[in-house]
C-alpha cells in the first residue's frame, strides 16, 4: 500500500498594511495598497480593511497600481510581467495581459480608459486595447528599465501618415537618461531628449498637458515645455532642414537633497505639485496664478527702482522693463509646505476629492515600514503670518508590524497567536486574523506563552526576559536574566519550569510564581524566579526540554548539540556533524527523535537513545531558521532564508511538500497544538497560515507534477526566444541586434500552449468526423433508395454526441472558450496544416454568421502571420474566395445594424436633451411661445458654433 499524506494549502496572509513593492493610490476615502501578491482596500479614516483582491494560485508580487478613468477599474502590474485588470465592485479579475518578460514598472491609461500602456524592466513598452482585450503593439527603443509612462491627448485633426482610428502620443522616461515621445498612429518615436546626466526616476505632466517635470537620480528636477502648436501640425522640417522639436527645456529646479527624485505628482484640480527625494519627507510647491505672478513682478520692479534711486544711478525705462515681458519660470512655483512622514516614504498620492480651490488638499503617503498616513495640506497664508504646516489627520499602522516578524507562538488552544518584531509585540485572533493587542517591545528575539496562556515571556537582545499580561496589554515584569542576547526560551511540558539560553554562555532555569496584583494590575500575576544556572563553553543558540522531561538539549555556537539529564544536569550525549551552528531544534512527542536545523542548509535527524545520526538532509537553499515536529508524529516542518516552508517525513527521510508564498526570508514558525495548521512569519512583514486539507497527497504524483511543470515552463521559455530587445531586456543580451522599433505583442505561457493544444485537438476531432460522414454520404449516393446494401450512418463521436453539436459548432465552442488575451498566442502554436483546416471552419462560420467579430479577428491574425505560406499555397485559393464573399456580406450586415442602432441612440439623446431643456424653461414659468423661441435660438446658436 502506497503511503498517503494530507496536503497543506495556504489559507490567508495577514499582518500587512502596505508592502514596499509598489505604489499605493487614494481616492479621498479608500486607499488601494499593495500587500505582496494581493491588493488591499483600506478605509483610512476608520482603519478598516474593506476588501482583499486575491487571485488563487498567483504568487507574483504587485509592482504597480493605477486607477482607470472608468473609476471601477484598476490596472495592477506584477513582478512576473503580467498586468491584471481588476473590477473593484466585483473584486475580480476582468482580464490578464501577458507580454513582458520582467516586472512591470509603469502603467498609464489614456483619457477614455480604453487603452493601457505598460513599461517594464525588460525595456519594452506595450500598448493594450482594453475593449478588445488584446495587445496592439510593442515599442522598443529604451535601453534600460522604463520608469514612467504618460499619455498626451491630441485633437482628432492631428496629421499622421497612418489611418489608425485612435491617435495619441505617449511620453516615456527610462533609467537610460532618455525622455522619448512616441506617436501611437505611426508606432514610432518622434523625439528623443537626453534629459539628465543620470537615470530618470520620475516624470509627471500637468493637467493642461503643456508642462513636464522630470526627476533624476542626483536630486535634480527639470521642467520642459510641450509645444502644442507644433504637435497639431505634425512632423515638419524647419527652414534649416532639421525636424521640428515638440519638447523644449525650460529650466532646472534643484531640490534640497542629492537623493534621487523617486516621485513627482501634480494635484489633479488644485495648483500643487509634490516632489519626493528625501527618505522621509515630501516637498509640496504651489503653482502661482497669473495675478500673483504680476504682483511679484511689480514688487521686483519697484525694488529695482528703489535700489537704483538710492545709488543715484539713472535708470532708463528699458532697464526697468526688460524683465517685465515674461516672468521667469521659477516665479511660477513657490515652496508651500514640507510633509514629514513618520517613516521612509514608498509612494504618495493626492486625494481626488475637493474640486474647489478653497477645499483642503489631502496627501496620502504609503510608507516602507508597513503603514499608511494622510496629511492635510493647509491653504496658503499671507507672508506676515507663520508658515503653514502639514498635519497628519489619519494613519493605518496597527494591523501590522513596522519590522520583520522575528518570533511566533500559539496558545495551548490555538486561539491566539503572538508575534514579535522590533518595537512591538502583537496578539492576533486566529479565527478572524484581527490584531487584538499591541504592546511596545524593544528588540525581541524569542517568545513563548506561559502556562495558563494569560502571560507571554519575551527574550530580548539586551538579555532581559520581559513578562507581558495579555488581558491588560501591559509589561508586568522585566527580569535582568542574562548579559547577552536571549536566543531561546522553552517551557517544560508540565508547565512548571522555563529554561533560557543566551549568548553569555549560560543556560538558566526559572520557576513560576504567582503574586497578587497591585493597584496598576488586578488579578493574579505570574512571575519567574531564577533557580539554577548551567554554564556552557560557548554561546547558547537554542534550548529544548524533551516531552518526557528526561533530557535538556542545548545547541551551541561551536555547531554541536549537548544533551543533559534535566534533573541532575549530568552530561548525556554530544551530537556533532553540522558544519555551521545549529539555529533551531525540536524533539518528537515520543522523545525518540531529535531534529536539528543549521546555517549549513542541512537538517539532521538523530536518535535520542544513542545520539546516532539517522539521516542528514540538504533541506533548503539557504540557512534553515526553524524546525518543529508535528504533534504526535515524526513528521516535521522547516523554514529557511530561501523563502520556503517544507514538510518532511522523519521516518522515511523524504520531503512531503514544498510551500512557497513568502517574498522574503522566513524567520519564524509556529505549529498548531492539534496539528491542524502551521503559521510562518517573514522578512516581508506578513504572517501566513497553512492549513491541513482533507485532500490526500501521494509523493510519486507530486514528483510527476513538478517535472511536468518544469517541462512546460521550459517549452514556454524556448518559444519566447528574445528577438532580443534593443535594450538590455535580458542580462547579457547584445543590444544592437534588433532593428525593429515596433513588433507584435506575444508571450507564450503554459495557458496559451494548453489553449493551442485544445484548438488542435478540436480541429482534428471535427475533421475526422466530417471525413467519416462525407465518405458515408458518398458511398450511399452511389446506391439507390431501396438497395439492400444501404447501411446505418456511422456512430457520432462521443464528445460531439455528449454536447449534441455539429463538428463546426464544436470547434467554435472550443475557440470561444480561449481567453481573448491568449487567443493570438494560442493561434501561433498551430502548425500550418491545422491553420488550413481552421480556414475551412472560418468560412462555414462566416456563411452561418456565427460570432463574426471573433471570425474576423482570427482571420486577419492568421492572414498576417502566415501570409507567405498562404500566398504560395494553391489549396488556399478555393477557401479564401468564398470566405471573402461570406465575410464581406456578414460584416456589411453588422455595419448596417450598428449604424441603425447609433442613429436611434442619437435620436433618443437629442429628444431627451430637447425635453430637458423645455422642462427647464417651463419651471421658469415662461409661456409656450417664449420657450419655443428660446429653444430655437439655442439650436441656431449651436449650429453657428459647429460651423
Amino acid at each position: 500500500m502506497v503511503q498517503s499524506y494530507l496536503r497543506h494549502g495556504p489559507t490567508q496572509a495577514f499582518g500587512l498594511v502596505c508592502s514596499a513593492s509598489s505604489n499605493a493610490i487614494f481616492d479621498g476615502k479608500l486607499a488601494y495598497a499593495p500587500a505582496l501578491e494581493d491588493v488591499l482596500v483600506w478605509d483610512v479614516k476608520k482603519g478598516e480593511m474593506r476588501a482583499m483582491w486575491h487571485e488563487t494560485g498567483h504568487r507574483a508580487e504587485v509592482t504597480c497600481i493605477l486607477r482607470s478613468p472608468q473609476p471601477e477599474f484598476f490596472a495592477v502590474g506584477y513582478a512576473d510581467g503580467s498586468v491584471r485588470l481588476w473590477n473593484s465592485t466585483t473584486e475580480s479579475v476582468v482580464t490578464v495581459f501577458n507580454g513582458h518578460k520582467k516586472a512591470i514598472t509603469a502603467l498609464a491609461f489614456d483619457d477614455q480608459g480604453t487603452r493601457l500602456a505598460s513599461g517594464s524592466q525588460d525595456t519594452d513598452l506595450i500598448v493594450w486595447d482594453i475593449v478588445a482585450e488584446a495587445g496592439l503593439f510593442r515599442l522598443r527603443g529604451h535601453r534600460d528599465q522604463i520608469t514612467a509612462v504618460k499619455f498626451l491627448s491630441t485633437d482628432g485633426s492631428q496629421p499622421s501618415s497612418s489611418k489608425t482610428a485612435a491617435p495619441g502620443l505617449l511620453l516615456t522616461s527610462s533609467k537610460d537618461t532618455f525622455l522619448k515621445l512616441w506617436d501611437l498612429t505611426t508606432h514610432h518615436c518622434i523625439q528623443t531628449v537626453v534629459a539628465h546626466r543620470s537615470e530618470i526616476w520620475s516624470l509627471d505632466v500637468n493637467p493642461e498637458q503643456d508642462l513636464i517635470f522630470t526627476g533624476s537620480g542626483e536630486g535634480e528636477v527639470k521642467a520642459w515645455r510641450v509645444d502644442k502648436e507644433a504637435l497639431s501640425e505634425g512632423l515638419k522640417e524647419t527652414e534649416s532642414g532639421e525636424v521640428v522639436k515638440f519638447i523644449h527645456p525650460i529650466t532646472s529646479l534643484p531640490l534640497g537633497s542629492q537623493h534621487r527624485v523617486s516621485q513627482i505628482t501634480f494635484h489633479p484640480h488644485q495648483p500643487y505639485v509634490a516632489f519626493q527625494s528625501h527618505d522621509k519627507s515630501i516637498e509640496v510647491f504651489r503653482i502661482r496664478n497669473e495675478e500673483e505672478i504680476k504682483k511679484k513682478m511689480a514688487r521686483r520692479k519697484k525694488r529695482k527702482q528703489e535700489k537704483a534711486g538710492k545709488k543715484g544711478a539713472e535708470v532708463t525705462e528699458m532697464d526697468v522693463d526688460q524683465e517685465s515681458d515674461e516672468a521667469p519660470f521659477i516665479d511660477k512655483l513657490t515652496p508651500h509646505v514640507v510633509v514629514r512622514a513618520s517613516g521612509k516614504v514608498r509612494s504618495f498620492d493626492f486625494s481626488v476629492d475637493g474640486v474647489g480651490q478653497k477645499s483642503v488638499a489631502q496627501l496620502f503617503v504609503a510608507l516602507s515600514n508597513n503603514a499608511l498616513e494622510i496629511y492635510s495640506i493647509p491653504q496658503p497664508v499671507k507672508s506676515s503670518e507663520a508658515p503653514p504646516e502639514a498635519t497628519r489627520s489619519h494613519s493605518v499602522h496597527l494591523p501590522g508590524h513596522r519590522a520583520d516578524v522575528r518570533s511566533l507562538c500559539l496558545t495551548s488552544d490555538d486561539r491566539l497567536l503572538a508575534s514579535a518584531a522590533n518595537g512591538s509585540l502583537k496578539i492576533w485572533n486566529m479565527k478572524t486574523t484581527a490584531c487584538i493587542r499591541t504592546m511596545d517591545c524593544p528588540n525581541p528575539v524569542c517568545t513563548t506563552f506561559l502556562p495558563g496562556d494569560r502571560h507571554i515571556a519575551v527574550g530580548t537582545k539586551t538579555g532581559d526576559i520581559l513578562v507581558y499580561d495579555v488581558s491588560s496589554s501591559s509589561l508586568i515584569e522585566t527580569v535582568k536574566a542574562h548579559t547577552g542576547t536571549v536566543w531561546s526560551l522553552h517551557v517544560r511540558r508540565d508547565g512548571r519550569a522555563l529554561v533560557s539560553g543566551s549568548a553569555d554562555k549560560d543556560v538558566k532555569f526559572w520557576e513560576f510564581e504567582e503574586k497578587e496584583g497591585n493597584e496598576e494590575f488586578s488579578g493574579k500575576l505570574l512571575s519567574v524566579v531564577h533557580v539554577r544556572t548551567l554554564k556552557m563553553t560557548d554561546d547558547v543558540l537554542s534550548v529544548r526540554y524533551s516531552p518526557d522531561m528526561r533530557f535538556l538539549a542545548v545547541a551551541l555556537l561551536d555547531s554541536t548539540v549537548k544533551v543533559f539529564y534535566q534533573d541532575t544536569l549530568k552530561f548525556f550525549l554530544s551530537l556533532y556533524g553540522h558544519k555551521l551552528p545549529v539555529l533551531s531544534m525540536d524533539i518528537s512527542d515520543d522523545s525518540k527523535l531529535i531534529v536539528t536545523s543549521s546555517a549549513d542548509k542541512n537538517v539532521k535527524i538523530w536518535g535520542l537513545d544513542f545520539g546516532d545520526c539517522h539521516k542528514s538532509i540538504f533541506a533548503h537553499e539557504d540557512s534553515v531558521m526553524q524546525v518543529r515536529f508535528e504533534k504526535g508524529s515524526h513528521y516535521f516542518w522547516t523554514v529557511g532564508k530561501d523563502k520556503m516552508l517544507k514538510y518532511w517525513d522523519g521516518d522515511k527521510f523524504e520531503g512531503i511538500q514544498k510551500l512557497d508564498g513568502h517574498h522574503g526570508e522566513i524567520w519564524a514558525l509556529a505549529l498548531s497544538h492539534y496539528g491542524n495548521f502551521v503559521v510562518t512569519g517573514s522578512h516581508d512583514k506578513s504572517i501566513r497560515v497553512w492549513e491541513k486539507l482533507d485532500e490526500p497527497l501521494f509523493l510519486e504524483e507530486e514528483r510527476e507534477k513538478t517535472l511536468e511543470k518544469l517541462y512546460e515552463d521550459g517549452i514556454a521559455e524556448t518559444l519566447n526566444r528574445g528577438d532580443a530587445a534593443i535594450g538590455s531586456g535580458a542580462e547579457g543580451a547584445s543590444g544592437e541586434t534588433q532593428e525593429a522599433e515596433v513588433s507584435a505583442v506575444t508571450k507564450q505561457t503554459t495557458e496559451t500552449l494548453m489553449a493551442g493544444e485544445k484548438i488542435m485537438e478540436a480541429l482534428e476531432l471535427a475533421d475526422t468526423e466530417r471525413e467519416t460522414f462525407k465518405d458515408y454520404e458518398e458511398a450511399m449516393a452511389k446506391l439507390s433508395e431501396d438497395d439492400a446494401m444501404r447501411l446505418q450512418p456511422p456512430p457520432r463521436n462521443p464528445v460531439l454526441a455528449a454536447y449534441d453539436l455539429e463538428p463546426e459548432a464544436y470547434v467554435l465552442r472550443v475557440v470561444e472558450k480561449v481567453q481573448s488575451t491568449a487567443l493570438h498566442d494560442a493561434l501561433l502554436v498551430l502548425p500550418f496544416n491545422n491553420v488550413v483546416s481552421l480556414m475551412v471552419y472560418l468560412n462555414i462560420w462566416a456563411e452561418k454568421e456565427w460570432n463574426i467579430p471573433l471570425v474576423s479577428r482570427i482571420l486577419f491574425f492568421v492572414l498576417k502571420t502566415h501570409h507567405n505560406q498562404i500566398v504560395a499555397n494553391r489549396v488556399m485559393r478555393t477557401i479564401l474566395i468564398p470566405l471573402r464573399r461570406h465575410l464581406r456580406a456578414a460584416l456589411q450586415r453588422q455595419k448596417d445594424i450598428i449604424g441603425y442602432n447609433l442613429a436611434a441612440l442619437q435620436f433618443i439623446k437629442n429628444k431627451n436633451d430637447a425635453e430637458r431643456t423645455a422642462q427647464f424653461y417651463e419651471e421658469e414659468n415662461w409661456d409656450e411661445e417664449k420657450v419655443k423661441a428660446r429653444i430655437a435660438e439655442g439650436k441656431k446658436r449651436k449650429r453657428v458654433v459647429l460651423a
